[in-house]
Order: C-alpha cells, then structure tokens, then sequence
C-alpha cells in the first residue's frame, strides 16, 4: 500500500506529469517518502547536500540564521516545487540553510546522484527541472525588486496576492490559506517590522479584504488587494 500510495503522489508531481510508464517505475525505485510535522526540519545547516526532495503536501520554510542568530527566511515551499539544492553543483557541498516544516508535510525524496543520472537520461525531464529553477529564479527576482521599489504597505499586499494564488484553496470566490505565516515571518519575507505587519494587515481586514486567525489567512477581495499592491 505505501509503495502503491508513493508511485501515485510522484505520478502525479508537476514536473513528472505525463511522463511514459517506464520513466515513472525508475523514478518510484529510487525515491523514498516521508512525512514531517509542523515546526519539523527537513534538514540543518551544513549537512551534506546529497538529496532532492519533492514536496507532495503542506509547506516548507527555507530560512538561514545570521551570525547574530536571528532567522532569515528565503523562501516558502509549496506543493509541486522541487527543493534540496539542486542539481548542476558539483561535489557534495553542505548546505548553508534550514528547510522547516509548516503544518503537515509529506515529501518524496532521492539522493541527488540518482536524480542527475536521470536527468542525463531522460532529456524531457531535464528540460522541466531547468524550467522549474527557472521559475524559481524569477520568484527571487519579483522578491528584490519589490524590496527596492514598494513601499511596505504594498509589498505585504503583493506578497499575499502571490501567497494566495501559489497556495490558497478557493469557494465561492474566497481564497483560504492553511496554515497561515506568523506575522514575523511574513515581515521577513516583505522586509518589514512585526509591528507593521499586525497593524497593515489589521487595517485590511478592517476594510474587509482580507480575514485572518491562529488556524488560516482569508482573502475576500483578491481584485482590491492586487490594486493597493501595485
């Protein structure tokens, strides 16, 4: 039953999607799942960075710790993406970040040396990993660039317009987001202080456009908040 549940949830991966049987069976011999609870790390800084994981369920946190040991989060996993440090790097760097886990996860993982000989061998498969970095890269580069030129207001909307559309659950025209960020962390993905994280997204939900508790973020007017994040 867990080897039948496993070769489902790669079968149905996005960047294994329409991949011919034979391609699916190797990938499903070589991968292994698991599943993480919420605040659980993936991995730590410094360890060797010998596997690709994919995640099927739930969110993952990437974050480093400046010397000062206060907490950078770099990005925010969700179902579908690829993570672990990624292919094209030689060798068996350690890694210089922590992947946590948000909420219930479940991920399917393969040591990064079976990936690449995979990657060699089934070109199709090579082309969407370069696309999906690709993808990634462009996240990263949206990130910066409202950084640079927003002002905080309208990074914390656009930022919540993209949270929403990646990772929301929408009915009736209201997205919900499980589980939600805790306002610090989502002032370390906007640049922002706690404090005017609380008080932006308080004055949203005073204007009823967005909702939000401990257990989930709403969104009730998507088409406003885009508007006041431009």
């Amino acid at each position: 039953m867990e080897e039948k549940s496993k070769f489902w949830y790669l079968r149905h991966f996005n960047i294994f999607e329409g991949l011919d049987e034979e391609t699916m069976k190797a990938v499903d011999k070589l991968a292994a799942m698991c599943t993480f609870k919420t605040t659980d790390p993936v991995y730590f800084p410094a360890e060797p960075s010998r596997c690709i994981y994919f995640l099927k369920k739930g969110h993952v946190k990437i974050s480093r710790i400046s010397e000062d040991g206060k907490e950078i989060i770099l990005d925010i996993i969700g179902p579908g993406e690829v993570f672990g440090e990624l292919l094209y790097t030689e060798g068996t760097e350690d890694r210089n970040e922590i992947a946590t886990a948000i909420g219930e996860v479940l991920i399917c993982n393969m040591l990064r040396s079976d990936f690449e000989k995979m990657l060699r061998k089934y070109p199709e498969l090579n082309f969407r990993v370069t696309k999906e970095v690709g993808n990634r890269l462009r996240k990263v580069e949206e990130r910066v660039t409202e950084l640079v030129f927003k002002d905080v207001k309208k990074r914390i909307a656009s930022f919540l317009v993209r949270y929403a559309e990646e990772f929301g659950m929408i009915k009736s025209g209201v997205i919900t987001i499980k589980p939600p960020l805790s306002h610090q962390e989502l002032g370390f993905l906007t640049g922002a202080a706690r404090q005017t994280v609380t008080s932006t997204l308080n004055e949203l939900r005073t204007q009823e456009i967005i909702d939000f508790d401990r257990k989930q973020i709403t969104i009730n007017d998507l088409s406003r908040l885009k508007k006041i994040g431009i």
